[in-house]
């Protein structure tokens, strides 16, 4: 056993050297101006608050009264001035700050590159000189500021770097931390001067400031997912953690398998994901001229679409399935792309068939199966090119419907939402510094709902801002108060501030849910600030229960978020929440120690800010393609589809439904959930358990069709007619729990399926099961 080995002399005196070493912080933002400064001196003067010696040398506050407020209270170490072309530069005084010796310094400019005769030629360099002398470093940086990134950035927005770091720099850190910002709230700074004259022209584009911001919300994302696929190694767990797409395109060298790859990446770059493409081979047998050159085509178009390409020897064909299965559950794989099956139902029967038995041995990773267009050509829905943006003609006058639809909008409030990965990011903080700018510059703003949950801290921000007193109601002979929507109503603020918008009202309230009061707040013309937990989002609830282990039961639908003006992210790494949490600072102390060893385990919130980081992305590049399909990085989707769940009464069925939402809304898509009722009158309880499921889909803005049959033969048969009657392109369905021998006796509607609908992209869901280690690995 490892653990038990003697360390030789030079790993002795490495582990030495590492807790002498300094610790480094890395804030990353999308721009200049995007409040990284600011955030970070306000990190230094907690920092200094709780003992530790905290200096700043080399700040960049370009005279912002907010920054240059928060460096009053911190120690200055005077920088290196010097000129270059009619510009200042600030240089660090390494051996004053060494002699000085404090546990931390605050500097800004990680790109710089230092004047001429210096100690070293940049300050990473110097950054990592003052590492080795005890010092830890909290640093600034923009996204288009790291090497690889800059050329993106440039081709896409005319943004050049003055200079670029290392592409593996955010690698040397202990943590990152993104601070996101709106391209509506950088445009108000740079209007309202606050960013000063020295801004880019091209940062002045809504357009590239969201490129920017998808950038960077995807590159923390990548750099989560990296931390969390670890931290699950170590753990002994293996498969797709469920907050990242990676897709796995089986294909043969054969000439579909340049289609396998073309579908595997059109639905990697959708959903955002990584994707991989795999051949197994018989070593003993040599491949065929055609077989080569359609190998050769493959890996150049894998090459072409960013994917990584495996071949892999394989003894015999049988063995195939559960190789395929066992790569996928070792690589993270969520999905998996291949080819329906050929045969007809006596030969899948004898002779078994790949997907069928892939199928019986997937554990948590879906399989979509693509549709043999070959075949059924005339039946398929073919690309279309996407409507121009442009929307109606200039000169047709607007019908009284079309008129007081926009007079509606143009009244309603707008809605601003900050959301974070968990409790006590500093979301309702940020709401209230945000009430008090707007406040200092003569807007009506109020409190409507406040939940400080007794954080000093937090309840320090409300300053000024009026609070309209809750109204009481009376549930079960208690006293409990709720937001006196009806009184903000009356007072009618301009904006008012609404925290945990999840929240659900106490029974009697004229709204169920908080979000429900806040859409009459807007409707009534009056603005909106609100925070929210990405958990908290009805599509990710799965997600959220596979992250963590944690039944989240308070959901917004996702409707809300993208009715939102603004959605900021606030982004907090989960080392310095878990430092919140010991401090008492989101929990009494009594509860402290349970919430660090449930909810907010590490594992927990890498997890959920990878989720949140993802999401984030995802909701910039919807509104980047609704203002322009140009400007989307995932770029538009050229196909159109139409996505059919077929759903039972079983506990799975919210996730079906919740993952075709999920799906349609990426592909831009028409969607049906369908149930089929086979025995005869339905029974209370299975009347009960569709009203929950109507509710669902209503809440994901879809429709449930519920047909009722006669007896079980027709089941399959009723799908797919209704499949064809709304032009289905792609079939979601769960994971047939058949066992083996009922399936050799009866067709499952699975099987049926796959069987007699392999004119549309199949997609099955698997079933999660959290236990999947390195050793049932075996069982495969």
């Amino acid at each position: 056993m490892t653990e038990f080995k003697r360390k030789t002399p030079d790993e002795i005196l490495q582990s030495i050297s590492q807790l002498r070493k300094g610790r480094l912080k890395i804030i990353i933002g999308p721009v200049s101006g995007s409040g990284k400064t600011y955030h970070m001196l306000h990190e230094g003067k907690l920092l200094k608050q709780q003992g530790i010696d905290v200096v700043i040398c080399a700040i960049s506050t370009m005279q912002r009264s907010e920054t240059v407020q928060q460096t009053m209270e911190l120690e200055r170490v005077p920088s290196i001035h010097w000129r270059k072309e009619g510009k200042e530069y600030k240089d660090l005084p390494l051996d004053a700050i060494v002699a000085r010796n404090p546990e931390v310094l605050l500097v800004d400019g990680l790109a710089h590159r230092n004047r001429k005769g210096a100690k070293f030629k940049t300050r990473l360099e110097d950054i990592r000189y003052l590492m080795e002398q005890g010092i830890s470093i909290i640093t600034t940086i923009n996204v288009y500021e790291l090497d690889g990134v800059d050329a993106i950035v440039l081709k896409r927005t005319g943004i050049r770097a003055e200079e670029t770091v290392p592409s593996d720099t955010l690698e040397l850190a202990d943590e990152v931390r993104l601070i996101d910002v709106s391209p509506e709230t950088m445009l108000k700074r740079i209007d309202e001067g606050i960013l000063g004259d020295q801004t880019h022209p091209a940062m002045a584009r809504r357009g590239n400031l969201g490129v920017l911001r998808e950038i960077s919300l995807r590159l923390m994302a990548e750099g989560v997912n990296d931390s969390l696929e670890k931290h699950r190694e170590e753990l002994g767990l293996l498969g797709p953690s469920g907050a990242a797409e990676r897709i796995l395109v089986s294909a043969q060298y054969h000439w579909n398998g340049s289609l396998y790859v073309r579908r595997g990446q059109q639905i990697a770059k959708r959903l955002n994901g990584d994707m991989i493409v795999v051949t197994f081979v018989l070593p003993e047998r040599k491949l065929s001229k055609d077989q080569q050159m359609f190998k050769r085509s493959i890996r150049k178009l894998a090459e072409k679409v960013d994917a990584r390409f495996e071949e892999l020897p394989i003894l015999h064909l049988r063995k195939l399935p559960s190789m395929l299965v066992r790569y996928a559950i070792q690589n993270n794989v969520t999905r998996i792309v291949m080819g329906h099956s050929k045969k007809s139902r006596w030969q899948e029967r004898w002779q078994g068939s790949i997907a069928g038995r892939v199928l019986r041995k997937m554990r948590n990773v879906d399989v979509f199966l693509m549709a043999d267009r070959a075949e059924y050509e005339g039946e398929r829905i073919l690309p279309i090119k996407p409507k121009s943006s442009g929307g109606a003609e200039p000169f047709r006058r607007l019908s009284p419907k079309e008129i007081e639809k926009e007079i509606q909008t143009i009244r309603r409030g707008t809605f601003k939402v900050y959301i974070g990965a968990a409790p006590g990011v500093g979301k309702t903080f940020k709401m209230l510094q945000e009430g008090n700018r707007l406040l200092g510059k003569g807007i009506d703003v109020v409190i409507g709902l406040l939940e400080t949950h007794g954080r000093k801290e937090t309840a320090e921000q409300i300053g000024q801002l009026p609070l309209i007193p809750r109204v009481n109601m009376v549930y079960q002979s208690a006293q409990l108060d709720e937001m006196d929507t009806e009184a903000i109503i009356a007072r009618h603020p301009e904006v008012v501030l609404v925290d945990e918008l999840a929240h659900t009202n106490i029974p009697g309230s004229r709204n169920k849910k908080r979000y429900e009061d806040v859409i009459r707040l807007l409707e009534s013309g009056i603005s909106v600030i609100s925070t929210i937990n990405v958990q908290h989002l009805e599509s990710l609830n799965d997600a959220v229960q596979q992250l963590t282990g944690v039944r989240v039961r308070e959901t917004v639908p996702d409707a809300i978020l993208k009715m939102a003006d603004e959605v900021e992210l606030i982004d907090v790494t989960p080392q310095m929440l878990q430092q919140r949490m010991r401090d008492g600072k989101i929990y009494a102390s009594e509860k402290v120690d349970q919430a660090l060893g449930s909810f907010f385990k590490i594992g927990n919130l890498i997890a959920l800010r990878e989720l949140a980081l993802r999401e984030i992305a995802d909701d910039v590049d919807e509104r980047l393609e609704a203002w322009d399909r140009n400007t989307s990085l995932r770029g538009p989707w050229h196909r159109q589809e139409v996505i059919f769940v077929c759903v039972d009464t079983s506990p799975r069925a919210e996730r079906l439904i919740r993952r075709g939402f999920r799906i349609a809304h990426r592909l831009k898509a028409e969607w049906h959930v369908h149930y089929v009722h086979c025995a005869g009158a339905l029974s209370d309880a299975d009347n009960k358990r569709l009203e929950t499921l109507r509710q669902l889909c209503e809440r994901l803005g879809g429709k449930m069709e519920v047909a009722g049959l006669g007896n079980h033969r027709n089941t399959g048969e009723a799908l797919l007619q209704r499949m064809q009657e709304v032009r289905a392109t792609q079939l979601i369905i769960g994971q047939s729990r058949r066992p083996l021998w009922y399936s050799l006796m009866k067709e499952t509607v699975v099987h049926f399926m796959l069987r007699r609908a392999r004119w549309v992209d199949m997609l099955i869901v698997a079933d999660f099961d959290p236990t999947v280690t390195e050793e049932g690995l075996q069982s495969i």
